[in-house]
């Protein structure tokens, strides 16, 4: 039976913890886990701990960690998404199984076609939204490192910095990612819900980047990164 799994945003070591009352609510109110049973923890340095619940009250939970052991193996795929901002439920979909597929690094890109905006206060709620879908998506796939998510940025701005062996940026023309050799690293950028524009695919090659496209179909914005990691994985990475 598979361990019920969480992330703790503390540093985890051997011994007897105190949880934070997110959690501790969650497991004790939501799961109604009790005092013996077995839980895993990671805290996303890539150690996972194992131990048993030795307290669980209304507002108070309390874990003993007996076992301590290399987590998941990371993809040695490290890749980098460029997600075109998207309304809604379509961007956490992205980065929810972008995390899934093994993303390392994921940046909400603001291009032409956007349709959101997103500034101070609130664009900080959005972040620490996408962090939580992350952190829900590492707790139910195995992953033990959070992917890290970048502040929204303008494309410009990204090309001018993203770096890796092997950049790509859909195009509905273009030749198939199995052209390409392998590489150790890996940026994607897919446009938002309205697509990228003919002068924004020009700037991404003039940056570097080669098109590439994954069939006869034009995809969904929030279902394009599953193709597209899907089929870097089978190519390059652990699938």
């Amino acid at each position: 039976m598979r361990l019920s799994r969480f992330f703790i945003d503390a540093p985890l070591s051997l011994g007897q913890h105190a949880l934070p009352e997110a959690q501790a609510h969650y497991i004790g109110r939501v799961l109604r886990h009790a005092v013996g049973d077995a839980v895993q923890l990671f805290d996303g340095s890539g150690q996972e701990f194992r131990g048993e619940l030795i307290e669980v009250g209304k507002k108070t939970v309390r874990v003993e960690l007996r076992e301590q052991f290399d987590g998941q193996a990371e993809s040695p795929l490290h890749i980098h998404l460029g997600q075109g901002l998207s309304r809604g439920e379509r961007m956490d979909w992205a980065i929810q199984k972008a995390t899934e597929l093994g993303a390392q690094e994921i940046s909400p890109i603001i291009s032409a076609r956007c349709e959101v905006r997103l500034k101070d206060e609130r664009a900080d709620k959005r972040m620490a939204h996408w962090r939580q879908i992350a952190i829900s998506a590492c707790e139910q796939c195995g992953r033990s490192v959070i992917p890290l998510i970048h502040s929204p940025i303008t494309l410009e701005e990204w090309l001018q910095h993203s770096q890796a062996d092997l950049k790509l940026v859909l195009h509905p023309v273009a030749e198939p990612l199995s052209s390409h050799t392998k590489p150790q690293s890996l940026a994607f950028l897919i446009g938002p819900e309205g697509g990228l524009s003919d002068a924004e695919v020009a700037l991404a090659q003039a940056a570097g980047f080669h098109a590439a496209r994954l069939g006869p179909r034009v995809l969904r914005t929030e279902t394009a990164p599953v193709a597209a990691l899907a089929l870097a994985q089978h190519l390059w990475g652990d699938f």
